[in-house]
């Protein structure tokens, strides 16, 4: 009699480690699930001096509406996972980023409606310099704190102007892609005011500079009103991926047509210290180039 008892409660218990085992393990599959997305997006818009208060202002209601336009959820609802996770933060000088929006799903309008909320409701503010390689350098490690999973991984810098400060900007294009990270860019070109810090080529310099990866890109926005629709386009491409036939070019092999540096030297030359193109930034904290003493 013991005997049967003591088989039987075996029994039941066996059973229910059993089902809390299957449990466990649907469990885990249903969590893998909810963490796989089709893209992993960060965005990085500049909010440096060179922009004026209307054009910060433009430049988030444009990625506030962008996000809940019809054409881009369509995008969204395409993909296998038919969600991807986006994070949204501003950058300006070397030290200067502010994280608007950590890591969200955007799977609907409702979602995407509480994403372009985070992104309005924030009081605009108006930065100093450029540091677009420090913006790349805060978006890297933003992957890793992200609990999902995407097919892709991709960098979205928003700027008006080069890299003046921080470090070479195509080190920190390379370490990201290094770590199998991509990164687009939208050039913006059309301005009222023209800055002294402006150059002619930008979309190049970004093409050449900045962007790299398998279908990496840059939108230019040469016509003020048009930037709404530049902002749109560029994310829709993003999340659709790029053309199965597009030909990838590996950023360490383009033959730059804008320096890379020139950011840097106009910088130091507006403040009358001759520049001397050094291959490196020994410290990441001071602009790139070696300044002679002043005689």
């Amino acid at each position: 009699m013991r005997l049967s008892v003591s088989i039987g409660v075996f029994l039941v218990f066996g059973t229910i480690a059993a089902a809390i085992a299957e449990q466990d393990l649907k469990s885990k599959a249903t969590d893998a699930t909810d963490t796989a997305v089709d893209v992993e997006l960060v965005i990085g818009t500049d909010v440096s001096y060179s922009m004026d208060t209307k054009a910060l202002a433009a430049q988030r209601e444009a990625y506030a509406e962008a996000i809940v336009s019809q054409a881009f959820l369509e995008s969204v609802a395409a993909g296998p996972n038919k969600k991807i996770a986006i994070t949204y933060f501003e950058w300006s000088a070397f030290r200067d980023q502010r994280l608007l929006v950590p890591w969200r799903v955007i799977d609907g309008l409702e979602s995407a409606s509480a994403v372009a909320a985070e992104i309005a409701k924030t009081p605009i503010r108006r930065g100093t310099q450029t540091s677009i390689s420090a913006a790349i350098n805060f978006a890297i490690p933003l992957f890793d704190a992200n609990p999902y999973r995407g097919l892709r991984r991709l960098i979205d810098i928003t700027g008006d102007g080069p890299n003046t400060v921080g470090g070479p900007v195509a080190d920190a294009r390379d370490a990201a892609l290094a770590k199998g990270i991509a990164i687009n860019g939208l050039a913006i070109m059309a301005k009222q005011q023209p800055n002294v810090m402006d150059i002619a080529d930008l979309d190049l310099y970004y093409e050449d500079c900045v962007i790299g990866g398998p279908g990496a890109f840059v939108v230019a926005n040469k016509v003020e009103d048009e930037l709404k629709e530049a902002v749109r386009t560029k994310l829709i491409r993003e999340i659709r991926g790029p053309a199965q036939d597009q030909k990838i070019v590996p950023a360490t092999e383009k033959q730059t047509r804008v320096s890379c540096l020139i950011g840097e030297q106009m910088w130091q030359e507006r403040w009358g210290r001759p520049f001397e193109q050094s291959p490196k930034c020994p410290d990441p904290t001071k602009m790139c180039g070696t300044i002679p003493p002043r005689g």
